[in-house]
């Protein structure tokens, strides 16, 4: 369609072919091309991009958000990277939303189902990986200023931020294909 607006356009006076004779050359619908030309009707990819709820800085920053998360250790489920979605956006984001943002991000997200963290816990019991851990979390403790008032819900079994069965999140996929989550 470009070339023919292109076309159309670079008549010479003198020369003029009507939008019918144009449409003919290039089989193309004749009100798609004077719309076009006229600017009342914008591409497939301006009408897309249009759409979109978030900018491409707004997308960027969301990805890096949740690259942090994974780093961190917290991915975020589908319906968190949703209500990030929202909050930024001002607007309601269905789950489809997310669905085309992993894809469109693609080369840095990826989704995947985690699996509850008993099987986890089951094969990491050893003194080594208990002194591990807990190296672990100070460390984090300290690199994060929590303070002794804001950790809760803490037992033998380590924070437990909620109860975590099988949930689909978004990583960032140089960490999850590195083995680093």
């Amino acid at each position: 369609i470009d070339k023919t607006i292109a076309a159309y356009k670079s008549q010479k006076l003198g020369e003029h072919l009507s939008y019918r004779a144009y449409a003919r050359k290039f089989n193309l619908p004749r009100t798609t091309l004077i719309q076009r030309c006229k600017g009342t009707q914008k591409s497939i990819a301006a009408r897309r991009i249009k759409k979109q709820k978030l900018y491409l800085q707004q997308e960027l920053e969301l990805v890096e958000y949740i690259n942090d998360l994974t780093k961190k250790g917290l991915p975020p489920t589908r319906e968190m990277t949703r209500k990030f979605g929202e909050e930024i956006a001002h607007e309601h984001v269905r789950d489809g939303w997310v669905t085309r943002f992993v894809e469109r991000n693609d080369d840095h997200l990826i989704s995947r189902w985690t699996t509850g963290m008993n099987a986890v816990r089951h094969h990491a019991d050893s003194e080594a990986k208990y002194d591990l851990y807990f190296d672990l979390l100070h460390q984090k403790i300290k690199e994060y200023n929590v303070e002794p008032a804001h950790t809760y819900n803490i037992d033998k079994k380590g924070f437990a931020i909620r109860v975590i069965g099988k949930q689909k999140r978004i990583f960032s996929k140089r960490m999850w294909e590195s083995g680093e989550v």
